[in-house]
């Protein structure tokens, strides 16, 4: 009996100690299972953190781009400015578009890269797939606003090269409105006078005598014949003063007496100065006698 009791006893220690040593075993499995399953959740974390970082950076890199009436925070947006010149103006605002698309580009290149990397690393994490389909969404809005924008730019580029040839037309028009005035102006202006003694005028036909009896007592006249070499111009807008290398000065034309004034200036000189221009050039042909 008591040999019976000690095999009891040793068969139940040897089932003892193999339960024992079985929840030793399943103990460690369970440790080691517990310790790959915090770190499986602790590295799916830091991608999750990781990832929602990057997706706020790009998202943030997104908000800075700013379409419409605006354009990159921090930089001056394209406004289409009238002051410049067309051309300058063209490609001024078509260089700040570039900018723009090459942000949208650099943007969606981080985007495919963030997926690519999410999708190695062992499938979507729950909750960043409809972020980066948001961020993905934001950039094909932005990329429709580009291309409106590019659109205004040819038409406005349209718009502008038309205004321009309207704006040459009329600068052409009122160059020759303004060169019309001006020749009307001078032709209103303008008298022509000959100056010369008695042989000099006779011979060039400015004058030509008549009356007397007998060859006396002729006086002399303007002959009508105009010829403009025996003339020159006076620009009576410009000038009112005909200086005459002579003593004795007579105006033989029809100008008004109280329209000018006969002035010795210094011995051996004499000075028409015109007191009414109005009146003085209503005869456009001036003949003046010296003596010789």
């Amino acid at each position: 009996m008591h040999r019976s009791a000690i095999f009891v006893l040793a068969f139940i220690s040897v089932l003892l100690l193999g339960a024992t040593v079985m929840s030793y075993a399943k103990y460690k499995q369970s440790a080691a299972q517990f310790a790959q399953a915090t770190a499986t959740e602790n590295e799916t974390r830091l991608r999750y953190d990781r990832a929602v970082s990057e997706i706020v950076a790009i998202q943030d890199s997104l908000n800075t781009i700013v379409l419409g009436n605006g354009a990159s925070r921090g930089a001056p947006a394209p406004s289409l400015d009238e002051s410049l010149p067309p051309g300058t103006l063209h490609d001024t605002v078509l260089s700040r578009i570039a900018t723009l698309k090459g942000a949208i580009e650099r943007t969606k290149e981080r985007i495919e890269e963030l997926d690519a990397r999410l999708r190695k690393s062992g499938g979507q994490i729950v909750g960043l797939e409809k972020m980066i389909a948001n961020l993905r969404r934001s950039v094909t809005e932005k990329e429709t606003h580009i291309a409106q924008l590019t659109t205004q730019v040819d038409t406005l580029e349209t718009r502008v090269a038309g205004l321009s040839t309207a704006v040459e037309d009329q600068q052409l028009e009122l160059a020759l409105k303004q060169e019309e005035i001006a020749a009307k102006r001078a032709e209103i202006a303008t008298v022509y006078y000959a100056l010369g003694t008695k042989k000099e005028l006779t011979s060039s036909g400015v004058v030509v005598s008549k009356g007397g009896v007998l060859g006396f007592g002729k006086t002399l006249e303007p002959s009508g014949q105009f010829n403009e070499a025996s003339f020159a111009p006076l620009d009576t807008d410009q000038e009112n003063v005909i200086r005459i290398p002579a003593e004795k000065v007579e105006v033989l034309s029809a100008q008004p007496v109280s329209s000018y004034v006969l002035e010795p200036v210094g011995k051996g000189a004499v000075e028409l100065r015109i007191l009414d221009v109005e009146q003085f050039r209503k005869v456009k042909h001036i003949v003046i006698l010296k003596d010789a």
